[in-house]
């Protein structure tokens, strides 16, 4: 009965491994191209940093978890994974062209900034999902 399931185990864990390492870089690498730290606002009740982050995290996960569905190897999974990190750090980077005061916004608490941001992402990640092959 379970059988199926256990021989699948070893498949999920190098997918899921994959997958949460590809969040864990494009936090990492998200982190380094913010100039302020999510973390360290966010420890201090920034609510603007918290959304915008959890946006930025879902915005990412959205692809990377297409990119398992659709993916027939770990190899292209991560291949699409990246280029799904990819688009999302360009998304940060739009945003401040956009809306040069974005990086001083967010620091200063301003909810409107976070909310803007992390619509951006989840936006951009929904249809970076969908067009992952």
């Amino acid at each position: 009965m379970f059988d199926p399931i256990i021989n699948a185990l070893p498949a999920f864990g190098l997918y899921f491994v994959s997958a949460i390492a590809l969040l864990g870089v494009f936090l990492t690498i998200y982190a380094l191209i913010t100039p302020y730290s999510e973390l360290e606002l966010i420890r201090n009740g920034n609510v603007a940093a918290a959304i915008s982050l959890g946006g930025a995290l879902i915005g990412i996960a959205l692809p990377v978890a297409n990119a398992v569905v659709a993916s027939h190897n770990v190899v292209l999974m991560l291949g699409w994974g990246t280029v799904a990190c990819i688009v999302q750090l360009l998304v940060f980077l739009f945003a401040r062209l956009v809306m040069p005061q974005i990086c001083k916004d967010i620091p200063a608490n301003k909810l409107s900034a976070g909310i803007f941001l992390a619509t951006l992402s989840i936006g951009v990640g929904i249809i970076n999902a969908a067009c992952l092959l």
